[in-house]
């Protein structure tokens, strides 16, 4: 039997490394086993700073805030609590760039905010869970009265009777299932 090298395959694996590794410095761009190495704690740190990104934004967006909150007399914490209590949803990436971009926007929302706080406006509807499936449902039964019957299956046909109590509507054709819905 005759004997596999694997020379070529070797060639091809370093050379896939080193061409990662260019532009690094010294050695590390020339050897192999140094390249890998740095390449190995590259991924690592590109790793941990996909997640760093994320909290340094959070931070640069709060400074942001706090600068145009300061400019308007009142702090960061009161203006975020006083936003919460008026029920307005804005993140904070929204407002800082409003903070940067339309100052006067701004001041009404701090406006907004110490009237929030002083219990002057109060969210009329919480964003809970129960209230967003409740919105959702009546949405989507709006929707289904809406649409053309015809268009529908027999199934989403079947179901609309069910829910409008129709006697039975399992055994019903399209078609008469279509005149006991009109």
């Amino acid at each position: 039997m005759a004997r596999v090298k694997n020379g070529v395959t070797t060639k091809a694996r370093h050379k896939k490394v080193l061409k990662n590794a260019k532009g690094y410095f010294g050695s590390k761009h020339r050897l192999y086993k140094t390249a890998k190495e740095q390449l190995m704690h590259s991924g690592q740190y590109a790793f941990r700073d996909r997640r760093q990104k994320k909290r340094d934004f959070r931070r640069l967006w709060i400074v942001r805030i706090n600068a145009a909150c300061r400019e308007n007399e009142i702090s960061y914490s009161r203006f975020i609590e006083g936003l919460n209590k008026a029920g307005v949803e804005v993140n904070r990436k929204m407002l800082s760039e409003i903070a940067i971009n339309d100052p006067k926007a701004f001041s009404k929302l701090v406006k907004v905010a110490r009237d929030g706080k002083a219990g002057k406006i109060t969210a009329s509807l919480k964003a809970t869970p129960e209230v967003k499936k409740e919105v959702k449902k009546e949405g989507k039964q709006e929707v289904k009265e809406a649409t053309d019957l015809s268009k529908l299956t027999v199934a989403e046909l079947k179901k609309i009777a069910q829910e409008k109590n129709i006697e039975g509507a399992s055994t019903m054709k399209k078609a008469e299932l279509l005149e006991a819905l009109k």
